[in-house]
């Protein structure tokens, strides 16, 4: 690969004003990351914020939380999610998306969860270009860990 391949996704990033924090230390009994073969899963990240333990979107979608926030919560911890695909890679440019999942803290009548989940989409799509494009299912769920609004996974294909 060029050079300037390479650092596309990490031209990307800058281009939206944006940096990957330092990949989050597990807070349970897991590994956040697994490779097998050429499939990266990453384990759930939550939107932690600059203190990389507390997140920074808490609270319940329908109630606290409004559609904004989710997103930039969903959106957040894709970049989280990326940090951790980063430190088991080196180099965002050798993945390629295949499946992310999004789970979100919601109220039972909350209805717009996979928009929610698509300030995950959209961000893989703007850092990873057509290698961000993915499957993807969208959950609302009682409650999630830290109180986290939101919580990303997903499974890449290290290229």
């Amino acid at each position: 690969m060029s050079n300037s391949t390479d650092s596309a996704p990490e031209t990307r990033l800058a281009a939206l004003g944006l940096e990957l924090p330092a990949a989050a230390a597990p807070v349970a009994n897991y590994v956040p990351f697994v490779r097998t073969g050429n499939l990266l899963f990453v384990s759930g990240q939550l939107p932690v914020g600059a203190n990389g333990v507390d997140p920074a979107h808490k609270g319940k979608l329908g109630a606290s939380v409004s559609l904004e926030n989710g997103q930039a919560a969903a959106r957040q911890a894709a970049l989280n999610v990326l940090a951790q695909a980063r430190a088991a890679v080196g180099d965002l440019a050798r993945l390629k998306a295949v499946r992310v999942g999004g789970y979100v803290n919601a109220l039972p009548d909350f209805g717009q969860v996979p928009q929610v989940v698509n300030g995950a989409s959209d961000l893989f799509a703007a850092v990873l270009g057509e290698n961000g494009k993915h499957a993807r299912f969208a959950v609302g769920v009682a409650q999630l860990p830290l109180d986290a609004a939101v919580e990303v996974e997903a499974v890449f294909e290290i290229l």
